[in-house]
């Protein structure tokens, strides 16, 4: 509870005592300090992975590589010498980036991505995912809600992944991953955008990073800095508009995400967008080939 703000005039009356008056500006500092305290605990890494990712972005591997084992290490630390458990369960949270980086820059794969690369960059980050969400006791969804939505979900999913897929398709328009529409190559698709990319990435910044930062931060900075790094960890695609679209994207994914509470509807949303985006518009082009 805030405290109430006393005018000299009220201290002068004598209307509180000096004690009072003490423990009045202690605990409003205390507030101010925890405040500055918390955005500290999760601006800095923020500021070190998007330091990281602009290096990515001008090509300087080696060195984006080298400031994400750095920030690995720090925030290992950090969850081990902390004393604030929020800081600890946030950094926690947070050092799944640096990992899922480094996973991908450890890939001789990473610089020709095709469909199977997928699997490489996303299966092993299953291992550190769990233990954090089991650590810290994400809560899941029940099956038997996600099956009475579904009705829903899937029809919403498939339009707004295919809404989402038309304009990122206008920036980046990127070749298929899939060299023909045949049946078997549909279900891979499907299988590895759905199961495998779009589950991971969702776990990772909605699941996992957004729930700790909506704790810490509040609702509105939780999803305003997960939609951020969601934007930033976009940049190995070399535009800046891209970084741009996946912030707004990621903004309104974890819109959902904070409304519904289902991580299923942001995984077949972004899952869709994935299979249009890199599998169905390329081959039939814009509108689908309707326009």
């Amino acid at each position: 509870m805030a405290s109430p703000d006393y005018t000299s005039s009220e201290l002068k009356a004598g209307k509180i005592s000096l004690r009072e008056f003490g423990k009045m500006f202690k605990t409003q500092t205390n507030e101010k300090t925890g405040f500055l305290q918390k955005i500290f605990s999760a601006g800095a890494p923020v500021i070190a992975i998007a330091f990281a990712e602009l290096l990515i972005f001008t090509g300087r591997i080696k060195e984006a590589a080298a400031v994400y084992t750095l920030l690995l290490i720090t925030l290992s630390f950090s969850i081990i010498i902390s004393k604030e458990l929020g800081i600890r369960k946030v950094h926690q949270a947070l050092i799944l980036l640096p990992i899922l980086r480094l996973v991908n820059l450890s890939m001789p794969i990473f610089f020709e991505t095709n469909l199977y690369s997928f699997i490489f960059m996303y299966v092993p980050m299953t291992i550190p995912i769990t233990i954090i969400a089991v650590h810290q006791e994400i809560p899941g969804e029940k099956a038997r809600d996600l099956l009475k939505k579904m009705g829903i979900y899937l029809p919403f999913s498939l339009l707004a992944g295919l809404l989402f897929a038309e304009a990122e398709y206008l920036i980046i328009q990127p070749r298929p991953l899939i060299p023909d529409l045949s049946p078997v190559n549909l279900l891979e698709l499907i299988i590895i955008m759905i199961f495998v990319v779009s589950l991971i990435e969702e776990l990772i910044f909605r699941g996992i990073i957004q729930t700790r930062l909506e704790e810490f931060l509040g609702p509105a900075g939780g999803v305003l800095l997960a939609s951020l790094l969601f934007g930033i960890m976009h940049s190995s695609y070399g535009t800046l508009y891209e970084i741009a679209y996946t912030f707004l994207a990621g903004g309104i994914l974890g819109y959902f995400f904070y409304r519904t509470k289902s991580l299923s509807l942001v995984v077949m949303v972004h899952g869709f967008i994935n299979i249009f985006l890199f599998g169905l518009i390329p081959h039939l082009g814009p509108g689908l080939g309707l326009i």
